[in-house]
């Protein structure tokens, strides 16, 4: 059987068509080729510790997103962080632009001395404040409260080194972070969660430093969920206000009646 005139013969080699033009490799530009400053990296941390703590992004993925926030460089490297979050106003932000201003609805994070010390007395850590790589509790005879629920972690890992003598140190963290206890008990005891379910790779608070005839206790709290101590300084507040209505009340009757004398 004879091949048709225009069919290529047996074992021809079909002729070469135009080579495929080569793969274009997008180059940032303009805004998003500027350098990134510790500024930058440390807000759009702020950025994802906020949408951890609203369940947008899982502790997996939040720990993977801050391990690429730190080796950043340029802005380019820092969009595809936040590109599937909302911006600060709620609505998503427009491409290839990215918005590294904090949400205004929410204060600056508290930045204070890392070093926290309580003798014969008390100190408290608590809403939204800037966790230190390394946070020092220092209590004799006295008593310290930290709450990580709506602080804001400066890296993934962090350390509370306690020196804590006849006294105690109450931690509070959410759910969906490790907490690593390397505390020294010496007449004194250290409670603290397991690991659980939290994933290997969740943000991580290290517990290192000497009970010496104190405690340390550790709870996994949702934000704004309160504790029995929170309850009872409420409860003490209204009645206080309550009583300082009454007060009031009474003395504008006692005006009224001696207006009317």
């Amino acid at each position: 059987m004879t091949e048709p005139e225009d069919s290529p013969a047996a074992g021809a080699t079909p002729p070469a068509g135009p080579a495929p033009a080569p793969a274009e490799v997008a180059v940032p530009t303009g805004r998003s080729a500027l350098r990134a400053s510790d500024a930058d990296r440390d807000r759009v941390a702020e950025r994802l510790r906020e949408a951890l703590a609203e369940g947008r992004i899982t502790p997996g993925e939040h720990a993977e997103r801050i391990d690429a926030v730190y080796q950043a460089r340029t802005y380019a490297d820092l969009e595809p962080v936040l590109a599937d979050l909302p911006d600060e106003h709620g609505a998503t932000p427009p491409a290839p632009g990215i918005s590294l201003r904090k949400d205004t609805a929410l204060p600056v994070p508290d930045g204070r001395s890392a070093t926290i010390v309580a003798i014969f007395g008390g100190a408290s850590r608590k809403g939204r404040w800037l966790a230190e790589p390394s946070t020092h509790v220092a209590c004799v005879f006295g008593g310290v409260e930290l709450d990580f629920r709506q602080a804001v972690l400066s890296q993934r890992e962090v350390t509370v080194n306690v020196t804590c003598i006849f006294g105690g140190v109450d931690i509070t963290v959410p759910p969906g972070v490790r907490i690593v206890n390397n505390v020294a008990a010496v007449f004194g005891g250290v409670d603290a969660p397991g690991g659980g379910d939290v994933a290997a790779d969740a943000p991580v608070i290290k517990l290192t430093g000497l009970a010496l005839f104190g405690g340390v206790s550790v709870r996994v709290r949702e934000p704004g969920d309160k504790n029995r101590q929170d309850i009872a300084r409420e409860r003490h507040d209204r009645r206080h206000e309550l009583h300082a209505e009454r007060r009031e009340l009474r003395d504008r009757r006692r005006e009224e009646r001696r207006r009317r004398d």
